[in-house]
């Protein structure tokens, strides 16, 4: 236990410095593989849905300093950081007593691997895409497209047809915070009047993506004022609190509550770098 303390310390102290290297703002080109907008595809309507947008851990292409190289390989979801890992994404949500692993689909596009689950108890899906480190501008880009209504999708699952994109409930971004090191020249205005709830764990999430959502009609369940290990559990917990009808407040100090027991640190610390709202 001691040895893998070390180890998730370690890995935490590399993530500060990665997140804190002052890289040049650059444009760096969107893929031009885009999912098709599917606005009027019908969906089980009584179905509710969380979607999770995960940029994984990429040395080369992202502007961080390198981590481990086997956990900071972009192109490798199986042993990424943000993914695979023991505190990433699909690994911790598929040990939850809260969520049923329902299916893992393996993509082409600058998606690499998709994973679904049902949860126990409420009528919500939650899926999660993990984006080839090298498109954390499409992973960012997608993410405030969805936000917005501007992107919208549908996925079958079984027999049941549940709504992606814009047409989930909540959603979330999840890596490194891309836009310290790329502009965008997009614009993310509403285009349906429905306010979505939304989550963005990544180094100084309010700060970089505020300015992109003004006009989204969001409501911000967590976003974070300083650098941050953007590990599974602070969004498993905030994703529990959601699902129990919560209020925001509530949401947050659960997320704060969680990075606070993995991360060492006090929870006063904890919520000075959750917040929620504007």
């Amino acid at each position: 236990m001691m040895k893998l303390f070390n180890c998730i310390t370690f890995i935490f102290c590399l993530l500060l410095i990665a997140c804190s290297n002052d890289t040049p703002k650059k444009n760096i080109k969107i893929s031009d593989v885009h999912l098709k907008e599917k606005k009027s595809v019908p969906f089980t309507s009584d179905v509710k849905t969380i979607h999770v947008f995960v940029a994984l851990c990429d040395n080369k292409y992202q502007g961080i300093v390198p981590v481990p190289e086997k956990i900071g390989n972009g192109q490798d979801p199986e042993n990424n950081l943000y993914w695979g890992c023991g505190f990433g994404v699909r690994t911790y949500f598929k040990k939850s007593k809260e969520w049923k692993f329902i299916e893992r689909r393996k993509l082409k596009s600058e998606k690499l691997e998709r994973i679904i689950f049902k949860h126990i108890s409420k009528n919500y899906y939650l899926v999660a895409d993990a984006y080839d480190g090298q498109f954390i501008k499409n992973t960012t880009v997608d993410f405030l497209n969805s936000s917005s209504g501007k992107t919208k999708d549908t996925l079958k699952t079984g027999k049941t047809v549940i709504g992606i994109n814009g047409n989930a409930k909540l959603l979330a971004y999840v890596g490194h915070d891309g836009l310290m090191d790329f502009q965008l020249s997009e614009t993310f205005e509403n285009t349906d009047q429905q306010k979505r709830d939304v989550i963005m764990l990544a180094c100084y999430s309010k700060k970089y993506f505020s300015p992109h959502l003004q006009k989204a009609n969001v409501n911000p369940l967590v976003w974070t004022t300083g650098l941050m290990s953007p590990e599974a559990y602070t969004l498993h917990d905030a994703i529990s609190g959601y699902l129990n009808s919560e209020s925001n407040e509530q949401i947050r100090a659960r997320a704060a509550k969680a990075y606070s027991k993995y991360q060492k640190c006090s929870e006063k610390a904890a919520g000075n770098l959750l917040v929620t709202g504007w």
